[in-house]
């Protein structure tokens, strides 16, 4: 069986780097306009994240944001404007060490690098601006891989950004003594499940390469799991057991290469993206023990009572470091593989068959940051076989509007399937909260809508034999059970109809989502 795992004795030079363990992100997930906002406009442009990200930071508690160059428009000079106008507080906070700003770059295998480098630039000048404002530098240190698949491009990052350093001097006649080029930080963003199973073969590779690059092994990593995107492409339960096998590989990993890990898990706050909302910190907790620092995304801090967000921060801030985490032995593991596969193909196929409709209704769901778009040179898209699929706040909103949560889907029939071949164990095993995460999505399902849509498609037909598979094996009847949930189907049956009339749905979406508390 699992079992707590001790971390490895690291020099005390390698703790004397403060891990945050809140990350403000920008993804777009909110429903209500953001507590400091004064037009009660839920979008936030490019101007507004400046003042978002210093909010973040008094107001609420957070420790680190995500500054999201991946996909989206953003302010390339974000650090001169927060010196600029918040000086005082970043003159006691001190930007890089007390408070942290941590870019997410595009991924210049998927998208072009025109804006790879301009970061780059920034990330360079603002050590500039900090150094000659007497303040911490440099303020920016760590960047995020999307869609790490390779150590080598990890690598590859540490050397470009060590190549422009290098230009830059060269051209402005600088001198290399005030800063070390090879500062900058990978932060490996992991988003498959078969790239999350093969992760521990990543990082040793890296740290390989590390140590014939520059002399030695990066003192810590910080491995990035994300949540959202295998759940969309695999399924809720395949993303779960990936997220725990992945956490227990970077343990092991540690253990062996003596690096200091500190995992980072992006969740979202519906079960479906990983259930963290601040009405489940505790559980959450108990459900991903070792995760140093995780995630609190537009929905978590906009869509629920301001003083309950600020006790859920402080909650996480204090407990995040001291959680044990488990390891699993490697036939634990082949068994978390099996069952991802059984719940995978299941949920595939089935997805596949229903993408019509989850896409008619995304394309509805309001943005609310000034995103580009996921194709051609600024982007990619999602897919699963010949399907392409909204991103996965939008095909979890979707799903959510049409009465169907996603975390439904394959349940039931992938419970079977693991009874059959004596999984049931391992299953509760990996997914602590099995049970309470299906009882919170099933308060937003609504039959009667899956019904009508399995009364034309054989594939909503089989979620419906997935829903009564499951309550028949939980001992619980899915549905609303508060006065908001019994609204939010009202709502919902209403988006069905006026969907079959060609008719507008968007203020319906709103509601819904308002509802939930959150967008997807």
């Amino acid at each position: 069986m699992s079992k707590a795992f001790k971390p490895p004795v690291h020099h005390q030079s390698y703790l004397d780097r403060k891990i945050p363990t809140t990350m403000a992100t920008q993804h777009p997930d909110n429903a209500r306009a953001p507590y400091w906002k004064t037009n009660n406009d839920p979008f936030i442009s490019t101007l507004d994240e400046i003042e978002e990200c210093y909010r973040t930071y008094t107001d609420l508690g957070c420790q680190e944001y995500m500054w999201d160059w991946e996909g989206k428009y953003v302010d390339e000079g974000v650090v001169d404007k927060l010196f600029s106008l918040y000086h005082p507080y970043f003159s006691e906070n001190q930007l890089g060490k007390d408070v942290f700003l941590t870019f997410r770059l595009p991924n210049i295998w998927y998208e072009k690098e025109y804006r790879i480098a301009r970061a780059y630039i920034g990330i360079l000048t603002f050590e500039e601006l900090s150094r000659d404002l007497g303040l911490n530098s440099p303020p920016v240190f760590e960047v995020i891989l999307p869609m790490t698949d390779e150590a080598q491009k990890m690598i590859y990052l540490k050397t470009t950004f060590r190549k422009i350093a290098k230009l830059k001097s060269q051209v402005f006649d600088e001198t290399m003594e005030a800063s070390d080029p090879s500062y900058l930080q990978v932060i490996p963003l992991i988003e498959g499940v078969p790239q999350l199973a093969a992760s521990h073969n990543i990082l040793m590779e890296y740290a390989d390469l590390h140590q014939k690059e520059y002399g030695s092994k990066p003192s810590y990593l910080r491995p990035f799991i994300a949540r959202s995107d295998p759940a969309l492409n695999a399924g809720f339960i395949p993303a779960t057991i990936a997220a725990k096998v992945a956490l227990s590989e970077y343990y092991k990993f540690g253990q062996e290469s003596g690096i200091a890990i500190f995992p980072i898990m992006g969740v979202g706050s519906l079960p479906f993206r990983g259930g963290l909302n601040p009405f489940t910190v505790s559980q959450f907790l108990d459900e991903y023990p070792g995760v140093r620092t995780v995630t609190l995304q537009s929905a978590f801090r906009y869509d629920y009572p301001l003083d309950s967000v600020k006790e859920a921060i402080h909650s996480l801030n204090r407990a995040l470091p001291f959680t044990k985490p488990l390891t699993y032995t490697e036939e634990e593991i082949a068994m978390g593989e099996r069952l991802a596969q059984i719940f995978s193909t299941i949920y595939q196929e089935t997805v596949e068959e229903i993408a019509d409709a989850i896409n008619q209704i995304s394309a509805h769901i309001p943005p609310r940051r000034e995103r580009k778009l996921h194709i051609g040179l600024f982007g990619y898209s999602r897919g699963i076989g010949q399907k392409r699929l909204p991103r996965a706040i939008s095909f979890t909103g979707a799903l959510y509007s049409l009465g169907v949560p996603p975390e439904l889907i394959a349940i039931g029939r992938g419970i079977e399937a693991a009874i059959k071949e004596n999984l049931e164990d391992a299953l509760f095993m990996f997914c602590r909260h099995l049970k309470e995460d299906l009882r919170h999505a099933g308060h937003y399902l609504n039959r009667e809508n899956l019904r009508f849509f399995a009364s034309g498609n054989p594939a909503w037909e089989r979620v419906l034999e997935d829903i009564i598979i499951a309550e028949k094996y939980f001992k619980l009847e899915l549905g609303p059970v508060t006065t908001e949930h019994y609204l939010h189907r009202n709502i919902v049956s209403s988006i069905y109809f006026l969907t079959q009339e060609e008719k507008d749905i968007s203020p319906y979406l709103f509601d819904a989502a308002l509802l939930r508390r959150s967008l997807g």
